[in-house]
């Protein structure tokens, strides 16, 4: 008998296969990234068609496999629901997710991670000043690589990436725009990923 894990996760993204089947890419709580696949999953009849989306937060229940996990089950939490109907946010949350599925390594834990950026995809999907959505995808990245180990002591950018992640972040990097994106280079280039 296998064990259920039940979870709650972000799907990052999916790619077909076989005849009906699904590979998922998923941020979750309390397993970290992990890839799942679902049997039958784009039949028109699967009851999991339209809760298994990409950029979908949802309750998802999972068993483990030798290769990858498999999903039993799964639901919408009402949460992140209109996050990609914009194609504004779609955009940084489709950066965003590659970002993670490039950084992200193995089935490791991280609920500072996982809270956080569910604070900011919040947010995210709450904001509709266009112009602005790339100052929000700057602070969002500069909290992972933060939340990862990749950002030092930088003085300038502590108020960023150490208080609790607020709509009010927005106006904050007006003045630190500059120094948020060489940190966020300098850290991806160190990171050789």
């Amino acid at each position: 008998m296998h064990h259920i894990y039940h979870t709650e996760g972000i799907i990052l993204g999916s790619k077909n296969f076989g005849e009906a089947g699904k590979y998922y890419s998923v941020f979750t709580r309390d397993l970290g990234l992990i890839y799942a696949s679902a049997q039958g999953v784009r039949k028109m009849s699967s009851k999991l068609r339209f809760i298994l989306q990409d950029f979908a937060y949802v309750k998802i229940d999972l068993v483990q496999g030798k290769d990858f996990w498999r999903v039993t089950s799964a639901s919408k939490t009402g949460k992140l629901g209109g996050i990609s109907k914009n194609p504004g946010t779609f955009a940084v949350v489709s950066n965003i997710a590659n970002l993670l599925k490039r950084l992200l390594a193995g089935v490791e834990k991280n609920e500072a991670l996982f809270a956080d950026l569910m604070n900011g995809l919040t947010v995210l999907e709450k904001w509709k000043i266009a112009e602005e959505l790339g100052s929000l995808e700057i602070i969002i990245v500069l909290r992972i690589l933060n939340n990862l180990g990749y950002i030092g002591q930088n003085e300038r950018l502590q108020n960023l990436i150490k208080s609790p992640f607020e709509e009010n972040m927005i106006f904050e990097i007006s003045e630190s725009r500059r120094e948020a994106l060489r940190e966020i280079n300098k850290a991806l280039k160190e990171s050789h990923l």
